[in-house]
């Protein structure tokens, strides 16, 4: 007969079988499956599917459209992974002084981040126009040169787009970073302050290596967002002008569109592959970072 520890044992593994049965219908399957279709030619248009081998990633390294998808992906992931953290992280360290308003002013920097990016886009479409109340502010304190066609100029309009990601989430970034202040212990403060440690140093020393942890799943967040951006873009720009704006994400949109459905999966699969190869070393770092702190 089994032991009792032994059907106590099987017993915990027989609740993770549904939850383990749903991902793997739902989420690895489909992974596999994508995969190989990345390696064909499927399209709309033909009855019949060819393995094509890498012709599908020769092809997303060789469209300059491609390509500049690619570098905005990037230049929007590494804008905004700073942006929403060092903001976030200022944000939260000011929000954990004692003011008298520091309820109220963290639900107004959070706010934002539970907002419909359509919501956001119905408003920063005009402010942005040339015309906007941007550009007008510019204009009225003197300062033309500064006034910029900021979704229509293709040299500006992703670091514009990014913008806009930072002051959405980077409220949300804040509320991790104050829950991390709020269990660091004060006798750490006290007694760096009997010691002759000045503000930066207590920073320094105490609070971001103790805040490490929730360094580390923003970081892992705001990455992560950055590199899977889509619906920012597509409901700003679409893209534009031109293919000034296309990201990764809307060009799969494009190419399922259009037909062309082994291209998505293959540009899907190489996206999964560049999250995973920047995510998981990093993940690495910072946990050894955590234990080594």
């Amino acid at each position: 007969m089994k032991s009792k520890a032994s059907v106590k044992n099987l017993y915990s593994y027989y609740l993770v079988l549904p939850a383990l049965l749903i991902y793997t219908i739902f989420f690895v399957i489909p992974a596999f499956t994508g995969f190989y279709y990345s390696f064909t030619d499927w399209r709309l248009d033909r009855l019949t599917i060819k393995f094509i081998g890498w012709e599908n990633f020769q092809k997303i390294f060789s469209d300059k459209t491609l390509l500049l998808a690619l570098k905005n992906t990037l230049i929007f992931a590494v804008v905004t992974v700073v942006g929403k953290n060092l903001i976030g992280i200022a944000l939260a360290v000011a929000l954990n002084m004692r003011l008298k308003t520091r309820n109220l002013l963290r639900a107004i920097f959070y706010s934002p981040s539970i907002l419909s990016i359509l919501v956001i886009g119905i408003v920063f479409t005009p402010i942005l126009r040339t015309e906007g109340a941007i550009n007008r502010m510019f204009d009225a304190v003197g300062l033309h040169a500064l006034s910029q066609a900021w979704l229509t100029n293709p040299h500006i309009v992703i670091w514009t787009i990014a913008v806009i990601s930072i002051w959405q989430h980077a409220g949300f970034q804040m509320a991790i970073y104050l829950a991390g202040l709020q269990s660091i212990s004060q006798d750490y403060y006290e007694a760096a302050t009997i010691d002759g440690a000045g503000s930066w140093k207590k920073f320094t020393n105490i609070t971001l290596p103790l805040l490490l942890p929730a360094i580390n799943i923003n970081l892992m967040l705001t990455l992560i967002g950055g590199l899977k951006v889509f619906s920012e873009v597509f409901v700003l720009t679409g893209g534009g002008p031109g293919n000034a704006s296309q990201v990764v994400g809307t060009i799969i949109l494009r190419s399922f569109g259009e037909g062309s459905w082994g291209l998505g999966t293959a540009i899907n699969t190489l996206l999964f592959v560049a999250v995973t190869i920047i995510a998981i070393p990093l993940l690495i770092f910072m946990r050894r970072r955590e234990v080594t702190e």
